[in-house]
């Protein structure tokens, strides 16, 4: 063998074979100090390497295959470990390909390589689980800045509850219709969890209206009628300028969930997408909770004269598109109306 050859085999730590019979192999290269431990007497003679090196076994089956069909492109038999005269652990690898019509096989010691390449995949997994340590403390922390926003917003929330028929189950119904509906439409979990905080709050602004026209049990006037509708502004009012995702969609949703597809609401008589995606789910699911729910003042409708009374304020009331949307998600909101009948801690889900 060459000088070259036999310079590239050592720095490579290279044994090269080729195959004579089924089991047993010649070596054509000169002998790695490495090898000669597990060769013994049989350096000098052809060698059956599966009684060496037992992990071979199976690997000489497909590397059979791969002889027969003259591959020349090499088939590797992954890593494995022996232990050398000194118990240090020796990485191995074994190739097969064919050359010259020949059946050759390498045996590589990995050595050095091999250490580094663990270490750094270690070192990798190590990273990761330390990422995933902190992404899960982050998470934690995330929950719990959400756990109190929801408080927050159930305290601002109870204070008109007080002072009219809405209840603290129908709130908590309103955010999880409106996130169902947030997911449905793709929206990204920050948005979700911040409609399901902002939507209870959509009525808020009627803390500032008086209690002879907020609790008055008969038809109101068009002056008092007039009044009534300023909870839209004094509700946005209190929310907006906050800096706070959360609280400005929430001041979004108070200010525009009576807004009309047809441009007939208000206060700002906006029309079509124009009104903000939040406050349009916002008042079809206000809607749907009002109409299946019996109030002192009203029973409850059953589920299905509420969805065609709904459905013929497609257009002109609701978004047609939305409607569309939440009538795809009803067995989601039965499920919520039928978990949700009293006030409790909001989950922090979708």
């Amino acid at each position: 063998m060459d000088k070259l050859l036999t310079s590239i085999c050592s720095s490579l730590n290279l044994a090269i074979f080729s195959r004579q019979t089924t089991e047993q192999f010649r070596l054509l290269s000169n002998t790695p100090d490495w090898l000669v431990f597990f060769l013994g007497q049989s350096v000098a003679n052809d060698s059956v390497l599966t009684h060496t090196f037992p992990y071979l076994t199976c690997f000489m089956e497909d590397a059979e295959h791969h002889w027969q069909t003259q591959q020349t492109t090499p088939l590797t038999s992954g890593v494995w470990v022996e232990i050398d005269e000194l118990g240090n652990e020796l990485a191995l690898e074994a190739s097969a390909f064919c050359a010259n019509g020949k059946a050759i096989l390498l045996l590589q010691n990995l050595g050095e390589k091999y250490r580094q390449e663990v270490s750094h995949l270690q070192q990798l997994r190590e990273g990761l689980l330390t990422q995933e340590k902190l992404e899960n403390e982050v998470h934690k922390r995330t929950l719990k800045i959400k756990q109190r926003e929801e408080e927050i917003a159930i305290k601002l929330v109870s204070l008109t509850s007080y002072r009219d028929e809405e209840t603290g189950a129908h709130v908590k119904r309103i955010g999880l219709y409106a996130a169902a509906m947030g997911k449905a439409l793709g929206w990204n979990t920050q948005q979700i969890d911040d409609i399901r905080i902002a939507a209870p709050m959509h009525d808020i602004g009627k803390i500032g209206i008086p209690d002879r026209i907020l609790l008055k049990k008969g038809k109101l006037t068009e002056v008092e009628f007039d009044i009534m509708k300023r909870h839209t502004e004094i509700g946005a009012k209190m929310l907006h300028d906050s800096n706070i995702p959360v609280l400005d969609m929430a001041a979004q949703i108070a200010f525009c969930h009576h807004e009309k597809w047809d441009g007939s609401g208000y206060p700002r008589g906006l029309i079509g997408e124009d009104i903000p995606e939040s406050a349009r789910i916002t008042a079809i699911v206000d809607i749907y909770d009002a109409l299946v729910h019996e109030r002192v003042y009203k029973k409850a409708m059953c589920e299905q004269e509420a969805l065609d009374l709904m459905a013929s304020m497609t257009g002109s009331h609701l978004d047609p598109d939305l409607f569309k949307v939440f009538s795809g998600l009803l067995p989601v909101m039965r499920r919520i109306r039928q978990e949700v009948n009293e006030i409790g801690d909001l989950l922090v889900s979708y």
